[in-house]
């Protein structure tokens, strides 16, 4: 049985969505392309956002990761305006966006409504009541490995509706098989019906 893995930076992984780096030569798999807070280039920012439109083809399934990071060195306005645009070109490209956010929340909560477009955060292990404030603001959560150890957060994930659920190992080297398996016990539903409700998750974050 194969499992999908909606966020990884790995090459020899092709079921799932890839995470381009900037200027890498893209796979001939479903991957994500955007300019993570970190990675902006205030000196390039015009040849970055080129350099994306011309990687939007076939396979492209999303824009990100992008989004808002209180640790990263630049300035908060100027990774709201990247933000922004990545929101833009998702809109005009009709791709769902995968976002990176460190305690900026409430922050990328209120871009919500400048996107016609699915919003994915990616990684998420925060406490329940920013799930419930994403959730209600029609956010889907991507959980990864912190959910095999992190007991509060399985008790978040209890919570989250199972038509609003990713799973992923992002930078982490494990098997997602396991990922899979905690989550069907704690969902208490076979792993066959949650690989099934990712898949039918994917075509509705797909087709906006």
């Amino acid at each position: 049985m194969d499992f999908f893995d909606f966020h990884h930076h790995k090459k020899n992984i092709s079921y799932g969505i890839y995470n381009l780096d900037i200027n890498q030569i893209p796979p001939n798999f479903s991957y994500s392309i955007g300019i993570h807070p970190k990675d902006i280039d205030v000196d390039n920012i015009e040849m970055q956002f080129t350099w994306i439109r011309s990687m939007m083809f076939k396979n492209c399934f999303a824009i990100g990761e992008c989004g808002l990071d209180s640790f990263v060195e630049v300035d908060q306005k100027i990774q709201e305006e990247v933000f922004l645009r990545q929101i833009q070109l998702a809109n005009e490209f009709k791709k769902p966006l995968i976002i990176h956010c460190v305690r900026k929340f409430y922050e990328v909560i209120s871009f919500r409504k400048k996107s016609q477009q699915a919003m994915i955060i990616h990684g998420f292990n925060k406490k329940q009541s920013v799930a419930e404030d994403l959730l209600k603001n029609n956010f889907y959560l991507s959980f990864g490995k912190a959910v095999l150890y992190h007991l509060s957060l399985q008790e978040t994930l209890k919570t989250v509706p199972l038509d609003k659920l990713f799973l992923e190992t992002d930078n982490d080297d494990f098997n997602i098989e396991e990922l899979y398996q905690k989550v069907s016990e704690i969902k208490k539903i076979s792993i066959e019906q949650l690989q099934k409700q990712i898949l039918e998750n994917l075509e509705t974050i797909r087709n906006g």
